[in-house]
């Protein structure tokens, strides 16, 4: 990984020459994305997402399965963001031609009770393949907590992402790369989330 990320607890962008899974990992997401870049992040694709795309799916398995090789490698979700171990993030790729312009992020998070993460909001919404390392673990969404499937929040929703029930990795695709932490707790969600 480059070793310097721009701002404290941001992570910095994967070195993927020295991780030939991560790259098998970016162009499956590629794939993956190619199939959905024309739709809007929201309830309706996270709808979409868990009936069509979730478990059993080969986009959703192959997703699952690199992520968990990479948490064993040891690339998934190295810069720790003041918890330890049991938060962190990795930035797999930029926004690229590859990505279909969507950048690809990581977040392992390990709780048995509820915990909160970075509060932020999406401009641009976000779709998020939720990966279980435990098979009882939980993240909240815009529309409840969800287990193996998907999350999407859409354009200009904020939240904490939550985690309960053991740990997961959260790989999320932000539309242009966009994610705020300027949001700010209790403002008001947007019509469509």
């Amino acid at each position: 990984m480059d070793s310097t990320p721009s701002q404290a607890g941001q992570a910095a962008v994967l070195d993927l020459e020295k991780w030939p899974t991560a790259q098998i990992l970016v162009k499956r997401c590629g794939e993956f994305l190619t199939e959905v870049e024309d739709l809007t992040p929201g309830k309706e694709l996270e709808e979409r997402l868990n009936k069509d795309y979730g478990p059993g799916n080969g986009y959703y398995d192959d997703l699952c399965r690199l992520v968990r090789q990479g948490l064993d490698e040891g690339w998934v979700a190295e810069t720790e963001l003041g918890h330890g171990r049991k938060y962190r993030r990795g930035k797999i790729a930029l926004p690229s031609a590859q990505t279909r312009f969507f950048s690809i992020t990581v977040v392992y998070m390990e709780s048995e009770d509820v915990f909160s993460g970075q509060y932020h909001a999406h401009p641009y919404g976000e779709i998020n393949c939720v990966v279980q390392v435990d098979e009882t673990a939980e993240l909240e969404g815009m529309n409840g907590w969800q287990g193996a499937g998907w999350t999407s929040p859409g354009p200009g929703t904020h939240h904490y992402p939550r985690v309960r029930k053991g740990a997961l990795v959260a790989l999320f695709f932000l539309p242009a790369g966009r994610i705020s932490y300027n949001a700010t707790p209790g403002t008001k969600q947007p019509l469509s989330i």
